[in-house]
């Protein structure tokens, strides 16, 4: 038997939930599973649903459903939108921390002009984070915005090497800006975009390998977190003449960087700091006694599509071979997830509203 690890609860700041409006490729249940055989036991949702979680009506009605369906503990986003940024004092209250997006995004939430970024700036509370999608040149005006308004500004799934460098110039300057990656631009490149296909595509897109070497090289740095942007779709919606960007990820995230910690990529002290201890802190999260993941870090395996939980069934690395794997979960001491067990699931309801 090979020697078991025992991390704490994992924590993904970032994942797509889909409820409400699209619940055929995800729900709280199916989500939340997926985190749990994963290693999360605490996930945020991300606003841009169908309608968006940017009015107080909808993020109640939401809530009320997560509240019944969750398996690990769930926190929503509040979504920036110019129709309703008056409404964002309200929606503080029932929100971990404000989205707004300045790049690419489907739905209603694309700011595109200042006074609606200054107004988000100066009606959300300070105490809680402006988390934002920015690309590009789009990364500079969130660094000057959260150096005007003096307040922490994260930065999602940064994934090019100028954005990187500009982050960590940023930091060195004094700036209070924090950034994630995720696996899938720090595991695939656009040569697997190409081999990929729609089952490849995502926001952002996949970058150069130089771009990648990048993100590694900042990892003991600059990144504060590992965040896996899961955005499921269905095969057949992948598969349509346009198929929407987006990849599952709770599940693969773990075995990933296990596999690189065993290729000596970063140790497992910084895999603890990206993917638990760091998240917690820059969100501000609850800690959650007597929880912890037991990992075989030497198992092997394949990702493979049928041992998901995800509804929507596929993952853009299967056929991969992972070396640390996910053995058993436990959430305020109770088993939620035991691979050997299938029955051994939380049930739905059983996670907390954060």
């Amino acid at each position: 038997m090979s020697p078991t690890l025992h991390l704490p609860g994992l924590v993904d700041v970032h994942t797509h939930l889909r409820v409400p409006g699209g619940e055929h490729k995800e729900d709280f249940a199916s989500g939340t599973a997926a985190a749990l055989a994963g290693g999360f036991t605490q996930i945020l949702a991300m606003p841009n649903t169908s309608p968006p979680l940017a009015t107080r009506d909808v993020l109640q009605a939401t809530r009320a459903i997560a509240s019944q369906t969750t398996r690990c503990d769930v926190g929503l986003y509040a979504g920036a939108s110019p129709q309703h940024v008056v409404e964002l004092p309200a929606l503080a209250a029932q929100a971990v921390a404000l989205k707004i997006y300045l790049n690419d995004t489907f739905g209603p939430l694309r700011v595109e002009d200042l006074p609606t970024l200054h107004a988000c700036f100066r009606l959300w509370p300070r105490g809680k984070m402006i988390a934002m999608h920015a690309e590009g040149q789009s990364v500079a005006v969130g660094i000057g915005l959260a150096a005007a308004y003096r307040r922490p500004v994260h930065f999602c799934h940064i994934s090019r090497r100028d954005e990187i460098e500009l982050i960590a110039a940023a930091k060195q300057a004094g700036l209070t800006v924090t950034c994630e990656v995720t696996p899938h631009h720090l595991f695939l490149t656009d040569a697997d975009a190409a081999r990929l296909g729609p089952l490849g595509d995502m926001r952002p897109r996949l970058a150069a390998q130089d771009d990648q070497d990048a993100l590694w090289a900042h990892v003991d740095t600059t990144v504060d977190c590992i965040a896996t942007d899961h955005a499921p779709h269905t095969l057949e919606e992948k598969a349509s003449p346009n198929p929407p960007p987006g990849v599952a990820g709770l599940e693969t995230a773990l075995p990933l960087m296990l596999t690189a910690v065993q290729q000596g990529r970063l140790s497992l002290d910084r895999l603890v700091e990206l993917m638990a201890l760091n998240p917690r802190r820059i969100f501000g999260l609850p800690t959650q006694p007597a929880t912890f993941v037991e990992v075989d870090p030497h198992a092997r395996a394949t990702v493979a599509n049928d041992r998901l939980h995800t509804r929507c069934g596929w993952t853009p690395f299967a056929g991969l071979a992972v070396q640390g794997l996910v053995r058993r979960v436990t959430l305020r001491g109770q088993v939620v997830f035991d691979a050997d067990r299938p029955e051994a699931l939380a049930r739905p309801g059983a996670g907390q509203l954060i």
